[in-house]
């Protein structure tokens, strides 16, 4: 049997190693940082708030998919996070792993090198003290949960007491039912982070490529916290029909976060449809959501932030941005004064 001093000298290493972790936390956390000043978000009924009760809408970029032979992964560098930080004022991003079942070199079968490559942005953005999503990016996650939850308590266990992260579940289901399908999926996903992580942000995505809000909107997730659901849009293929899918879903009463939109068709290419940004991005300011858009990379495709060969490095002049990068950018560093002007 143990003597007092024996449990007195247990209890007190056990809350001098709590005191360390959190001291650690907040040392890699920058005083002076964005997420230094509104900390943990958090859902209150359709909006995003801070920890003073604010609401807040955030502006940022998506990578693209962390698998190597599509070689969007090659921007998974710290400098690219930090130059969009100082020169974008991009305020979140969003790291997509490649977790598809279809996608032979993702993380199901390849996960050492992608899991890196994630936690390399997850990282660099705590230092640089923005928010971070990190996204389970499948369109069949329900055929792979097992996989997904022991990724998530995985993630848990590192970020959660970081108020940084946010945990986005599903990239996009397909033409999937809600109800028997992404719903039990998400609940037993969220159950699993929950035991680990009670507080932190989880993103729910959305039947039909995550625009079926509306449908979610009527049989919502209940019995835990700090839940939003994913809405995307890409600009010259979704019009009006899907405003007032958005709109009807807050209508209801359901939180939203765009974690991915385009400038572009839904395939990723075509022109950019200026016409339709703007209605959308009116949209997003009407009702201070959060957005982060696709995709950091230099891909010929329209979507693509940066033209062929631009550095891995950030640094990116005029001349290295591709015609929606430019317009992404001005939006990203602006969108504070603009989603709070009257």
């Amino acid at each position: 049997m143990l003597n007092k001093f024996a449990i007195f000298s247990i209890v007190l290493l056990f809350f001098l190693q709590l005191y360390s972790c959190a001291v650690k936390t907040q040392k890699n956390i920058k005083t002076d940082s964005l997420v230094a000043k509104h900390g943990l978000l958090r859902v209150d009924g359709i909006r995003i708030v801070d920890k003073k009760n604010q609401q807040i809408s955030l502006a940022g970029n998506s990578f693209f998919w962390s698998n190597p032979y599509w070689r969007g992964v090659k921007f998974f560098t710290k400098d690219a996070v930090k130059w969009l930080h100082k020169d974008w004022h991009t305020q979140i991003i969003r790291v997509p792993l490649a977790a598809d079942p279809r996608v032979k070199d993702g993380y199901l079968y390849e996960p050492d090198v992608n899991l890196k490559a994630v936690e390399r942005l997850v990282d660099t953005a705590i230092e640089e003290g923005i928010y971070v999503i990190i996204d389970w990016h499948s369109q069949h996650a329900e055929q792979n949960e097992a996989q997904a939850i022991e990724f998530f308590e995985k993630m848990a266990r590192k970020y959660g007491k970081y108020p940084n992260v946010m945990y986005e579940i599903y990239n996009e289901p397909l033409k999937v039912s809600w109800d028997t399908v992404v719903k039990p999926y998400a609940e037993h996903v969220i159950s699993a982070i929950r035991k680990i992580d009670p507080d932190n942000m989880i993103i729910v995505g959305t039947p039909n490529w995550s625009q079926d809000v509306d449908v979610a909107s009527e049989n919502p997730i209940t019995g835990y916290n700090n839940i939003a659901y994913t809405l995307h849009f890409y600009a010259a293929s979704h019009f009006e029909w899907l405003h007032n899918k958005m709109e009807k879903a807050i209508k209801n009463g359901l939180p939203l976060f765009v974690t991915e939109w385009g400038t572009v068709k839904a395939n990723g290419d075509g022109q950019m449809h200026l016409e339709s940004v703007k209605k959308w991005m009116q949209l997003l300011k009407k009702y201070k959501l959060s957005h982060c858009n696709w995709s950091v990379n230099d891909k010929t495709e329209g979507a693509s932030i940066l033209k062929p060969g631009a550095s891995v490095h950030g640094g990116w002049s005029e001349d290295d941005l591709s015609p929606s990068g430019k317009l992404v950018r001005e939006y990203i560093r602006n969108w504070q004064t603009f989603v709070n002007e009257k």
